[in-house]
This record gives structure tokens, C-alpha cells and sequence, in this order.
């Protein structure tokens, strides 16, 4: 086992839970998300450029400012 005791690592979970969703092949536990909305609600929230999304962040914020200086680097 890893030191990380992070519950979604998957170093962390027994072998037979592991195996279990290994067999499900990469497919999503659920139907939900974007892609499976109803095309007109698709256009209507991509219109919105963004604006839809409840964010991480306060704009103008340190946190913010922080986050997108580091840009796609690793951590």
C-alpha cells in the first residue's frame, strides 16, 4: 500500500474492488454529464461561454491569479 491515504488512488483500494471496476472497461458509472444532456441544452450552456459554470474562484483573485500563472505546468 501507498502512504497516500487518498480514498480515490486506487493503490489504496482492495484488489477485488480494483479488479471490479477494471472489468467495467472504462465505462462511466453513470449517464450523466454534458454529453449526454439534450442537444438544445448543450447550445445553451455552451453559449454562455463559461459563464454557466459556478467556478473555482473569486475572479481578480490571488488563488486565481496564482492557478492561471502555473498554466498547464506539473505540479
Amino acid at each position: 500500500m501507498s502512504d497516500n491515504t487518498n480514498p480515490g488512488n486506487f493503490a489504496n483500494r482492495p484488489k477485488e474492488e480494483v479488479s471490479s471496476i477494471a472489468q467495467k472497461g472504462g465505462q462511466a458509472s453513470t449517464q450523466g454529464g454534458f454529453a449526454s444532456m439534450d442537444p438544445d441544452k448543450q447550445k445553451e450552456i455552451a453559449s454562455m461561454g463559461g459563464k454557466a459554470s459556478s467556478g473555482s474562484f473569486e475572479p481578480g483573485s490571488e488563488k486565481a491569479k496564482e492557478a492561471g500563472s502555473k498554466g498547464g505546468s506539473v505540479s
